[in-house]
């Protein structure tokens, strides 16, 4: 798990239990950054202050529903893995939630702490891919405009 050392999670549930239960398991399994906030608002305040990387929200909540808040997440961090908790087996939202805020995985409550591991560890894979791919892809371009400039210089030196 050392290569996903530091990555930051972000869990947003009305429900301190929930909060702190998510917490203490990737506490004791992981060495991620895990941040809770059991107000949607203010987690997307803090969102803009730092690079999260995978997000766990609550789909009922009192203040924002899930959708709405993954969804404003999406904007400020757009490759932010997204997954929705939820206490209902309501495929309708989910499929919704997929479509609308590009949800990664959708979890019910009550969930089975080893896949809830297997679906953070894999979503924060995915994460680091997207990372090193865009990376790779800002090397390719500068590389791409470097050689047009030697190409212009060539075609410069024969005229």
């Amino acid at each position: 798990m050392s290569d996903l050392k530091g990555m930051v999670v972000f869990i947003v549930d009305d429900e301190d239990m929930v909060l702190s239960s998510i917490k203490n398991i990737l506490e004791l399994e992981t060495d991620y950054d895990i941040r809770t906030f059991t107000a949607p608002r203010r987690a997307l305040e803090e969102m803009k202050n730092m690079d999260v990387d995978l997000v766990i929200s609550d789909y009922m909540m009192p203040d924002l529903d899930g959708l709405e808040f993954l969804s404003a997440a999406k904007k400020i961090h757009p490759d932010t893995i997204r997954i929705l908790l939820t206490g209902y087996a309501d495929k309708e939202n989910a499929i919704k939630a997929i479509n609308t805020v590009g949800l990664y995985q959708y979890i019910e409550k009550p969930w089975n702490n080893d896949d809830l591991l297997l679906i953070i560890r894999n979503g924060l894979e995915k994460r680091k891919l997207i990372k090193s791919l865009k990376e790779k892809i800002g090397e390719l371009e500068i590389a791409i405009t470097d050689l047009r400039d030697i190409r212009s210089k060539i075609f410069q030196a024969f005229m």
